[in-house]
């Protein structure tokens, strides 16, 4: 079974789905990376924040949203404003995006 080039460009459309279809099936899904990096952003925020005089324990959750910060140091607004400039310093989020909690 052989094809002419002629015969092979009369299908050159279909030939360009298909191709386009098998390269979009190899692609990785991508979901993994994505739940990877934000974990480590908020390890890594985690381990900053706790070094803040006064914050204790702390805990972070990150979205593209904004962020959740639990710590023992919340009744202090001296606290609270540092980890609020820490957090916005790192991920880019204004301090209306960002709410720090009292653990509880």
């Amino acid at each position: 079974m052989t094809f002419s080039l002629k015969e092979l460009s009369r299908h050159k459309y279909l030939l360009l789905i298909a191709a386009c279809a098998a390269a979009i099936l190899l692609l990785p899904a991508g979901s993994g990376g994505e739940d990877q990096s934000a974990s480590g952003t908020e390890a890594r925020l985690e381990y900053v924040l706790s070094g803040i005089e006064g914050a204790g324990r702390v805990s972070v959750l990150c979205s593209e949203e904004g962020a959740a910060v639990v710590c023992d140091g919340a009744s202090s607004a001296k606290v609270r404003l540092a980890v609020v400039r820490a957090v916005s310093a790192y991920t880019g989020l204004g301090s209306d995006r960002i709410a720090v909690l009292e653990r509880g």
